[in-house]
């Protein structure tokens, strides 16, 4: 997931900054500053006051100019105060998922939410949005048309023609939604639940994870709900009603709390649509989308249902068959026993045992094999970055070409710690300048650490550390543009799951695994363990696709209709119309989904995503995994132009043709 921030300009895909010379662009980077690693609350405060003078500056320049509104004076002031909303947005949003205490935490949400009501302000002020409408860019690139006519259009999605009264009323519904969202994800980060268990029920676990979580003077094991403690328990547990039980905490996570928050989130949305003139909010947050109606979404969502359902049947009877081996009166499978069949399955079915597998999934070792198939495959070298970081766990890198140039720099805040944010995700911090700045960014994850004997993976968390450093990679190589407001992640939301998923299928390959793929003793994963793996591979995609698309009916459903008086309720029916394992009554999943605010309506984003990723895959399969001149191609077609070019037109161009289903 790429964190997405910060103003109601972020209905349009223009985010950062263009700068109209190389002088100006290297002041504006330099205002940005660097990362803080260790600051106080009035340090926070004091940094975000940076951002907000220096966009209130840029705001008066446009409106206060005598000449008329021109791209070398016009367009870059307002392209240097985005570029500065986004930036803030992205470095706070950034202190707010990892700083170590919650008063630094609040701080950095609370400037998150000024520089969210700032750009909502900028976004309703019909005189700049006047000064931007009479530019004449007609006899300006290709590029720059795109640019100006995105920016426009996101204006007028703002409400920007309204009228006076209109225009408070969306600023104020904005300024609220802001407010929501910190609080909203405050709740989720800060709800790290406890269950004790007794030592015997850990039996089928690794024994690494026994080893790493002895018992307390009281003679229980105190498990979290972190991510590194959850999924092993709900993968090897053969105790049932320890997973039972840990279901029930965890699937409760940030409830009943964030309820009333979502109910007011939505309710506020459907205003605001209702008082832009559309029929509800799903319509109005995909018009800048590549399927840009709520039909075009449910004929997407029909269109895989009916792929996916065969599969998903032919998956549960696997799954039910296993289970009454164990259970020989089983009837149905039961929501907390599905994580725990599939490696039963696998190992029954396709000879694939997780368990074996993991012993060669070290952090540190799958770390440093990421790094490494990025240097090859894309031609760059990767070198350990010396600057300060905000905690002992965090890793700083920096990314240079083939011509030795820098080409961008990151951070990664791989392990769990109390207050962090609890899942995986990309943040975008600041915008490249040509020549004298490069992109910066981080990744915020929640993986096991260390070596063989703490740090020991799944399969499945090596597949999302690469996933997100997919997105690492799409932000780097796109982050330096022309226009900074066409860098990165500008293109069309609903594509930019696509590389991230496409890079998925390495950890699929022998020879990429091979290259860090070790155990204790140093032997490299076995190929016939590989070869099993992808065997079981497609084991269970079935019923994960039908998973998938309850979860994007649920994001569309709750900003099609009206807002019901039981979330949970409708949450469950809402996923159980695709879901192939019913969803307990006990479940609250929509109190901890975070993507229900920064996804709002579409979720369908990872399934039509996947569409895009397999069909780009196809290239690669093609031509050899290893093959640097696809890679380079890649790179080059549908990485480094960032939102210069739509979607479907750079796929095209890589495919040849246009994405298939």
């Amino acid at each position: 997931m790429i964190r997405l921030f910060a103003t109601s300009l972020l209905l349009s895909t223009a985010l950062a900054a263009a700068i109209s010379t190389p002088a100006q662009a290297s002041e504006l980077r330099a205002l940005m500053g660097n990362i803080m690693t260790a600051p106080t609350v009035d340090q926070l405060s004091a940094k975000c006051e940076i951002y907000v003078d220096a966009v209130g500056l840029r705001h008066d320049a446009i409106l206060g100019a005598n000449a008329a509104p021109d791209l070398a004076t016009t367009l870059t002031r307002f392209d240097e105060l985005t570029a500065l909303l986004n930036a803030g947005g992205g470095e706070f949003a950034l202190y707010r998922e990892v700083l170590l205490t919650p008063e630094l935490r609040d701080a950095a949400g609370n400037c998150e939410a000024q520089l969210s009501n700032l750009g909502s302000t900028i976004s309703l002020s019909r005189p700049v949005f006047d000064r931007l409408s009479q530019i004449d860019g007609s006899a300006a690139d290709a590029d720059t048309q795109l640019y100006l006519t995105e920016t426009l259009a996101s204006f007028e999605r703002s409400g920007v023609a309204l009228d006076d009264a209109g225009r408070a009323r969306a600023q104020a519904i904005r300024e609220e939604l802001a407010g929501i969202s910190t609080d909203f994800a405050r709740n989720i980060a800060g709800d790290l639940r406890t269950l004790d268990v007794r030592p015997e029920e850990l039996t089928g676990l690794p024994q690494d994870y026994i080893d790493a979580h002895p018992a307390g003077d009281n003679g229980l094991i105190a498990l979290t709900t972190a991510t590194p403690d959850y999924e092993p328990v709900m993968r090897y547990a053969a105790s049932d009603d320890l997973r039972h039980r840990f279901s029930q905490l965890y699937a409760t996570r940030a409830w009943p709390a964030n309820d009333a928050l979502l109910t007011r989130l939505f309710t506020l949305r459907q205003e605001l649509a209702t008082l832009l003139g559309r029929a509800d909010y799903a319509t109005l947050a995909l018009e800048d989308k590549m399927l840009n109606t709520p039909e075009q979404v449910e004929a997407l969502l029909a269109d895989m249902e009916a792929i996916a359902r065969p599969a998903a049947e032919r998956d549960y009877a696997m799954n039910l068959a296993v289970l009454q081996e164990f259970q020989p009166d089983a009837e149905a499978i039961q929501y907390w026993q599905r994580g725990w069949l599939a490696p039963l399955v696998q190992q029954r079915y396709y000879g694939f045992n997780p368990q074996e597998a993991r012993q060669y999934f070290a952090y540190d070792n799958v770390r440093d094999g990421i790094l490494g198939l990025t240097e090859e495959l894309f031609q760059v070298d990767i070198r350990p970055w010396d600057t300060p970081v905000w905690h002992e766990d965090v890793d700083a890198y920096e990314m240079y070409g083939a011509d030795g140039q820098l080409i961008g720099q990151f951070y990664l805040d791989s392990h769990p710690r109390p207050g962090k944010y609890t899942h995986a995700n990309m943040v975008p911090l600041f915008p490249g300048v040509e020549g004298s700045a490069v992109p910066l960014g981080a990744l915020v994850m929640n993986l096991p650490d260390g070596d063989h004997t703490t740090g020991l993976m799944e399969h499945s968390q090596v597949t999302t550390f690469l996933h997100e450093f997919g997105h690492l990679l799409h932000g780097m190589f796109a982050g330096t543009q022309p226009w900074f407001g066409q860098s990165s992640f500008t293109i069309e939301w609903d594509f930019v799951e696509a590389p991230s998923q496409m890079l998925e299928n390495w950890v699929y390959d022998y020879d990429t695994l091979a290259r860090f793929a070790v155990n204790a003793e140093g032997q490299t994963i076995p190929r016939e363990l590989v070869a099993s793996m992808n065997r079981a591979r497609q084991f269970n995609a079935g019923m994960g696709d039908m998973t998938q698309l309850g979860y994007s009916n649920i994001s569309l459903q709750f900003h099609q209709n009206p807002v019901p008086a039981d979330l949970g309720a409708a949450t469950r029916e809402w996923l159980d119309r695709y879901a192939t394992i019913p969803t307990p009554d006990y479940v609250q999943m929509q109190a901890s989904f975070g993507h229900l605010d920064n996804y709002a309506a579409f979720y369908y984003t990872y399934r039509w995503s996947k569409v895009i990723a397999d069909d780009l895959f196809q290239q690669f399969s093609a031509a050899g995994l290893n093959d640097t001149e696809t890679a380079l191609r890649y790179r080059e077609t549908i990485l480094a132009p960032g939102g210069r070019r739509p979607a479907a037109e750079i796929v095209a161009q890589f495919l040849g043709r246009e994405v298939s289903l």
